[in-house]
């Protein structure tokens, strides 16, 4: 079979084209967000650790507020409840561009990125519609799965190009100002593809997605691997810094992304033997052993070019490890919280970003950037430990229809 046969049957879908380019400009700014707050707050501030854990407060709040914005999706469908708390996200970035550009107290920043906390789970309503238009295809949905980690990685590799170019060849808050833009028009645009809309279900039987069997392990290996992608990004923005690249940031960790985006394309073309659950420890293994390698371009050689190239093969392991996982949680969710599942896993994730985030900055702050690069491999560690002791084939892969 040609590599993009799977990808051509999927477009195919009456209305699947329309509701993905609404998905990829909303997706696009999730990418820019973070980048274009450490920037713009660094840059005027010139605090890292400031800066970092400001990301790190609303990448938390997001954790807590998340899950319950995806139920209310789940209960009263996606056009109703996303676009309304897409407008408030919107405006809590606009109130945190302008507490940077009027100098407000420190603790204005944290109250605005707090506000953001609304944006919804784009990625896991674009993969809800999926499962309702692929009920009972498990091969057509791991190709789904593959495109949406590959859009993902897509728009992390453009955003932070996007935002670094934007707030050094504009202003600092010229990043902010346009992903805001971004999202409320992606927005507008997914949520009008009604036709390719999960159907609405009142009431929603069954435990909580939280309490499903082997939810728990899974979400805990998330929360590992959010650490992973939290840190490398704090830590290369300040690496670049240190070495008088501040620009070029963006484009260094756009070739991590670029290097997972083709994996998961690769990835989704083939077709994995054995059960998800036995591969997961596999590619987290592969990602651990791939992440020493940045960590040793910046020791050994201080490069900002070698660092890159390292980060773009690090990145490989990302794609089939994130696929790999949105897959058990597909599966482990129960019937009708497909959302709220997949949303509980992108906390599980952005609560890691945060730690990692916050840790990372912290690092760059009290020892080095170079330094600050053993954080990931860390974090990665920690999601192998986990991924083999408790994500393993005792909970048996079982597919939940959708």
């Amino acid at each position: 079979m040609p590599p993009l046969a799977p990808y051509r049957r999927l477009f195919r879908l009456p209305g699947a084209r329309a509701f993905t380019a609404g998905n990829l400009i909303a997706r696009l700014p999730m990418g820019m967000f973070s980048v274009s707050a450490v920037v713009m707050i660094a840059g005027t501030r010139g605090s890292y650790a400031l800066a970092g854990a400001v990301t790190a407060t609303g990448l938390a709040a997001t954790a807590v507020v998340a899950p319950w914005t995806a139920r209310l999706v789940d209960r009263h469908g996606q056009a109703r409840v996303a676009l309304p708390v897409t407008a408030i996200a919107v405006l809590g970035s606009l109130a945190l561009l302008l507490c940077v550009r009027h100098d407000a107290p420190d603790w204005t920043l944290f109250a605005s990125y707090a506000a953001t906390a609304t944006t919804p789970n784009i990625g896991g309503m674009s993969r809800a519609r999926w499962a309702h238009l692929l009920p009972g295809d498990a091969e057509a949905l791991h190709t789904a799965n593959s495109f949406e980690q590959a859009a993902d990685e897509l728009c992390f590799m453009l955003g932070p190009v996007l935002a670094a170019l934007l707030c050094g060849a504009l202003f600092p808050e010229a990043g902010t100002l346009t992903g805001a833009v971004l999202l409320l028009t992606g927005m507008v645009l997914f949520t009008s593809r009604r036709a390719t809309e999960p159907p609405v279900r009142r009431h929603i039987p069954g435990k909580p997605p939280l309490r499903a069997p082997g939810m728990p392990p899974l979400l805990a290996v998330c929360l590992a691997m959010g650490g992973i992608f939290g840190a490398t990004e704090v830590v290369t923005l300040a690496f670049a810094d240190a070495a008088g690249h501040r620009t070029a940031a963006g484009a260094v960790l756009a070739l991590q992304a670029a290097g997972s985006c083709a994996a998961g394309l690769l990835y989704g073309a083939a077709r994995p033997a054995g059960p998800a659950a036995g591969r997961l420890a596999w590619c987290v293994a592969a990602m651990t052993a791939l992440l020493t390698l940045p960590l040793l371009a910046a020791a050994l050689t201080g490069s900002l070019p070698l660092l890159a190239a390292a980060l773009l093969v690090a990145g490989m392991a990302t794609a089939p490890t994130m696929v790999t996982t949105m897959t058990l949680v597909q599966q482990r969710t129960p019937e009708g919280r497909l959302n709220e599942g997949m949303t509980l896993a992108v906390t599980g994730l952005l609560g890691g970003i945060a730690c990692g985030s916050a840790l990372g900055g912290w690092t760059v702050e009290h020892a080095s950037a170079t330094a600050g690069y053993a954080v990931p491999v860390a974090a990665a560690a920690l999601a192998l430990a986990l991924a083999m002791t408790g994500v393993s084939n005792r909970f048996a892969d079982h597919r939940t229809p959708h």
